[in-house]
């Protein structure tokens, strides 16, 4: 495996929510054509894509960074010369920034009123995950199987599924993670 598909499979995204003060569009245009080329130069960048608003709707602005991993993220978030960029974006924006790190998974690993600086390490989502499919999908078909019969294979199986990842969503990740916290946010 190259270098480069490894940073694809491993990247993390930041979604950036800038809510801009009516009559100041135009000099966030500006402000965020600068900010842009600055944010590229930082190791690991991997893109940038922004969401402008519809004209006289709402005036958000979305901006989703991608950066291949969470270090390299965390070291622009909190770079000086962002600081100092976001400083000069304040008079234009009403509130300060929404700032929310997505990598995938970790969002099944996330507890309420508990904030992590970083996601648990990935092979810590994976054998959790693994544990909580096989016992959910384990038990769900062996429930399931009987009333599926009459139906096609393949809608058995979406249902089911469909089964297995709510039960995985709303139930069982969360306690699986307030369970397995010590172990996932060993530094917290």
């Amino acid at each position: 495996m190259n270098s480069a598909q490894f940073n694809v499979e491993y990247h993390v995204t930041a979604v950036i929510t800038h809510l801009i003060k009516v009559g100041r569009e135009e000099e966030y245009e500006e402000w965020m054509r600068g900010i842009i080329p600055v944010a590229r130069t930082f190791p690991g960048h991997l893109g940038v894509n922004v969401l402008r608003p519809q004209k006289g709707v709402h005036s958000e602005y979305i901006i989703v960074l991608h950066f291949d991993h969470h270090q390299n993220l965390q070291a622009w978030l909190e770079s000086d010369v962002r600081q100092e960029l976001i400083e000069r974006a304040k008079p234009l924006i009403q509130a300060p920034e929404d700032v929310q790190i997505l990598t995938g998974l970790e969002t099944w690993f996330e507890l309420p009123r508990r904030s992590q600086k970083s996601p648990p390490k990935r092979y810590k989502m994976v054998l959790l995950t693994w544990l909580g499919v096989f016992v959910t999908i384990s038990i769900v078909s062996r429930l399931l199987s009987p009333l599926l019969t009459p139906f096609p294979m393949l809608l058995a199986q979406v249902i089911t599924i469909g089964v297995v990842v709510w039960i995985l969503t709303y139930l069982l990740m969360p306690q699986l993670t307030r369970l397995f916290y010590k172990w996932l946010y060993p530094t917290t």
